[in-house]
């Protein structure tokens, strides 16, 4: 199996960061492939251009960046998005990245009368993100369930593709180092293990 893990956080040093290397080092400690894609680091633009608005009315062909990007998540069989909570959200380089990427075309169809051809059913999406506030709040403001509407079901699952995780870490800013570090690498060992048991049952 082969994993891609898209990071969305300009601190080389942040918690954001220090669980994407967590994550990767795991994951090759399980014997699987894993690539890194730094989207901070490697100035992708999120922006949604005229080149993309061209390739969306069905006139232009597809930006060279955006391609790039498809062939990564084409080599993966699990892509693994790590990413901070922006008001109650993904950043604006993640969100951009995704609108640029997951396009009509490659990572889905639509038909003459407007129904959808899922092209993504091979890859599985884990997500995880980071968030300051603390799990009740989350629940109370209803945080979990429009995550579930606006990404689990609305990005990945509209693509076909399957949410093989959602893991969010709490209290980021007030949990104690080695509480983080704790939680950090039970969250990289429980992701690299349903990485791992997914390529078991695939191949039985």
């Amino acid at each position: 199996m082969t994993a891609l893990v898209v990071v969305s956080h300009s601190d080389p040093d942040s918690l954001t960061h220090h669980v994407v290397r967590s994550v990767t080092d795991a994951i090759r400690t399980a014997g699987d492939a894993v690539e890194t894609a730094d989207l901070a680091a490697e100035n992708f633009d999120p922006r949604f251009a005229d080149g993309d608005l061209d390739l969306f009315r069905g006139k232009g062909n597809t930006p060279a960046d955006v391609r790039a990007e498809q062939d990564r998540i084409d080599r993966a069989d699990h892509l693994v998005l790590v990413f901070p909570m922006y008001w109650w959200s993904m950043p604006a380089l993640l969100k951009g990245w995704i609108d640029r990427v997951f396009v009509s075309g490659w990572a889905y169809d639509l038909t003459a009368d407007y129904g959808i051809v899922k092209k993504l059913d091979r890859l599985t999406v884990h997500l995880v993100s980071l968030a300051g506030d603390d799990a009740d709040s989350f629940e109370r403001h209803g945080v979990y369930d429009a995550f579930r509407t606006q990404i689990e079901r609305g990005i990945v699952e509209y693509c076909g593709a399957t949410v093989g995780s959602t893991t969010f870490l709490h209290e980021t800013d007030t949990k104690t180092p080695d509480a983080l570090a704790a939680e950090v690498a039970e969250l990289a060992t429980s992701l690299a293990a349903r990485i791992a048991d997914r390529e078991k049952a695939l191949t039985h």
